[in-house]
C-alpha cells in the first residue's frame, strides 16, 4: 500500500511502514500543486533580481551577499557541499528512511519552493531503497538539521555515499545501478532541502513508537514479578485511581488487573491480614499465598500504576508533539504563493521538539529505573525469600547475580544521558544563529536510553519467569500464564550456569517483535498505553 503525501495528515504508523516495511511513497495531486504555485513564486523573484533571504542571497552571516541570477545553481551546490560535515556513524537505514520521507512531506506542504522534480528524485530514492550515508553527528538543531540533511542531498547531486541493495558504494553509483537520474539544484533548492528538523523529528517518531510498545511489555514484567513475590493487588484497584485520575495511572492499573486475572500467586490485603495472624497464633489455616506475610508492599510493586503511568503519560506528551511536527513547514524562508510573499522565519528551529525528546528521555530512564529495582528484589534472598540469585546451587552458580549487575549499569548509564541536552546552545554562523536547540543530540540520546531500557525490561522478563519456578505456575493470571509459555518457548528454566547473554538477548527479541505483548492481548485484550 502506497503513503500517499499532502504535507498534511502523516502519521507515526505511516512512518513507521515506509522506515522498516518498505512503504513506497507518492505525492498527492493537491500537494503537486502547491509545490508548483510556490515554485512559480520563486522563479519570479529570481528573474526579478529581488533580494530574498536563500533565494537571492548567500546564508546564515553571508545573508547581506547578493547572489545573481547566474550564480543561483552554482550557490545551491556550493550550499551542500560545504554544510555535508557530519561525522560519525551512518544512520541506521530504517532512520535514513523516516528522514526522506519526513523531508518529501514537508515540502509536500507547497511552502518550500522546491521544483516537483527534484522531490519526485527522492520519492525514487524512497521506493528504490536508495539509502544516502548520514552520519549521526553533526547537527545543533537550528538552523535545522543542516550538515546530516546535506549528506542526503549529496546523492540527490551524485555526490557522497549511499546504501544500495545492502552495498556501501558512491551516491552517483548507487543511482545509476537504481536507475535514477542525478539532478542539478537551481534557486532556493538546496536550502529547501536541508533546511529543516526532519533528522531529529525521524529518530524521535520511530523511539516515541517504540516507547510506547515497550510500556506494554514493561506492565507484563511487572505482573510477572508481583506473581513471583506475591504481591498485594488492592492498589491496583481502580477507585483507587480514580481518585487522583492521571491517564497513564488509570490504564496501568487496568492493565495489571487484567493481567493479574485469576492469579492465585497474588493476595488481597484482607487474605494478607489472615496470613499475618494465622503466622503470628502459629496457625496453620492461613491463605499461605505470600511467602513473607506483609502489610503492604515496596513502592515498586505498590506503586506500579503511577511510576509507569507517568511515564507513558509523558510518552503521549512526546507523540502529540512529534504528530504537529511532522507535519510542519520547518523552512526559511517560507513561501506564501497565494499573497506573493516570501517570509524570513525561524521554523526551523528544533526547541519545541528538543525539549519534548529530554522528556521522552527521563521518561524512558524511569523505565528501567523501576524494572531493574524489581529485579533486585527478586533475585535478593532477604527481599524476596526465594533463593539468592534464583538459582537452587548458589555459590556452585552464580545464577542471576550479574544479569543485574548488567541492567545497573544500563540504568546507570541511562541516568548520564538523561541529562537534557536542550539546556545547552552553542552559537553559530559567526553569532548570527546565537540559540540553537540540540534537538538532534536529545533525539539520538532518548534513542539509546530506549535501546537500554529494553534490554533491563527484558532482563525482568526472563528473571521473573525464574522466579516464578519456585511457585506454582498453574497458579498464574489470566495474562501472565500467557507471558510466562512464551518467556518458556525462548528462554528455558536456569537449572544451572550457561552463557546468559543469549537469553538476555532472546528475551529482548520477545520485546521488540512484540511477541510477548502480542500473545498477552490476543488472550485479554489491547492493553492500554
Amino acid at each position: 500500500m502506497k503513503v500517499l503525501l499532502n504535507g498534511n495528515d502523516l502519521t507515526i504508523d505511516e512512518v513507521i511502514k515506509v522506515a522498516r516495511n518498505n512503504a513506497e511513497v507518492g505525492l498527492t495531486e493537491e500537494a503537486i500543486s502547491k509545490m508548483v504555485k510556490s515554485r512559480e513564486l520563486v522563479d519570479e523573484f529570481v528573474d526579478g533580481n529581488k533580494v530574498v533571504y536563500g533565494i537571492t542571497t548567500g546564508f546564515g552571516k553571508f545573508s547581506d551577499v547578493f547572489i545573481s541570477k547566474e550564480e543561483a545553481a552554482k550557490l545551491q551546490r556550493n550550499l551542500i557541499i560545504s554544510h555535508a560535515c557530519g561525522v560519525g556513524n551512518p544512520f541506521a537505514e530504517e532512520i535514513v528512511r523516516a528522514v526522506m520521507l519526513l523531508r518529501v512531506n514537508a515540502i509536500a506542504k507547497g511552502l518550500s519552493g522546491v521544483r516537483v522534480s527534484t522531490i519526485n528524485t527522492l520519492v525514487e530514492m524512497i521506493n528504490k531503497r536508495v539509502h544516502p550515508v548520514i552520519p549521526e553527528k553533526g547537527s545543533l538543531g537550528a538552523s535545522g538539521d543542516l550538515a546530516p540533511l546535506s549528506h542526503m542531498v549529496l546523492v540527490m547531486i551524485g555526490e557522497g555515499e549511499a546504501y544500495f541493495e545492502r552495498e556501501r558504494m558512491s551516491g552517483k553509483e548507487a543511482m545509476t545501478k537504481a536507475g535514477i537520474n542525478t539532478i542539478e539544484l537551481t534557486s532556493k533548492e538546496g536550502l529547501g532541502l536541508i533546511n529543516g528538523t526532519q533528522v531529529m523529528t525521524a529518530i524521535g517518531a520511530l523511539a516515541v513508537y517504540d516507547a510506547k510498545n515497550l510500556m506494554k511489555a514493561l506492565d507484563i514484567s511487572a505482573a510477572l514479578t508481583v506473581e513471583a513475590l506475591h504481591g498485594i493487588t488492592d492498589p491496583f484497584k481502580r477507585k483507587i485511581h480514580e481518585a487522583r485520575p492521571h491517564r497513564g495511572q488509570l490504564d496501568t492499573a487496568e492493565n495489571m488487573m487484567n493481567i493479574l486475572d485469576g492469579s492465585g500467586l497474588t493476595c488481597t490485603k484482607s487474605e494478607n491480614e489472615n496470613e499475618v495472624k494465622a503466622r503470628e497464633h502459629h496457625h496453620e489455616d492461613g491463605v499461605s499465598c505470600c511467602r513473607i506475610p506483609k502489610v503492604q508492599d515496596a513502592y515498586t510493586i505498590r506503586c506500579i500504576p503511577q511510576i509507569h503511568g507517568a511515564s507513558k503519560d509523558a510518552i503521549v506528551f512526546v507523540k502529540n508533539k512529534i504528530n504537529i511536527e511532522i507535519n510542519s513547514a520547518t523552512d526559511n524562508p517560507l513561501i506564501f504563493a497565494d499573497d506573493k510573499e516570501v517570509i524570513s522565519c525561524g521554523n526551523f528551529h528544533g526547541q519545541p521538539i528538543a525539549l519534548a525528546f529530554d522528556f521522552l528521555g527521563i521518561a524512558i530512564s524511569e523505565i528501567a529505573n523501576v524494572s531493574e529495582r524489581r529485579i533486585e528484589r527478586l533475585v535478593n534472598p532477604q527481599l524476596s525469600g526465594l533463593p539468592a540469585f534464583l538459582t537452587e546451587k548458589g555459590g556452585l552458580n552464580s545464577g542471576f547475580m550479574i544479569a543485574q549487575y548488567s541492567a545497573a549499569a544500563l540504568v546507570s548509564e541511562n541516568k548520564t544521558l538523561a541529562h537534557p541536552a536542550s539546556v545547552d546552545s552553542i552559537p553559530s554562523s559567526a553569532n548570527q544563529e546565537d540559540h540553537v536547540s540540540m534537538g538532534t543530540i536529545a533525539a539520538r540520546k532518548a534513542r539509546e536510553i530506549l535501546y537500554n531500557a529494553t534490554r533491563v525490561v527484558g532482563i525482568e522478563l526472563i528473571v521473573a519467569a525464574q522466579a516464578l519456578e519456585f511457585s506454582d505456575t498453574k497458579k498464574l493470571g489470566v495474562g501472565t500464564a500467557i507471558a510466562y509459555k512464551e518467556i518458556r518457548k525462548a528462554v528455558t528454566k536456569l537449572n544451572e550456569d550457561r552463557v546468559m547473554y543469549c537469553d538476555i538477548n532472546k528475551s529482548v527479541v520477545l520485546i521488540e517483535n512484540n511477541t510477548v505483548v502480542e500473545a498477552v492481548e490476543k488472550e485479554i485484550g489491547s492493553l492500554r498505553c
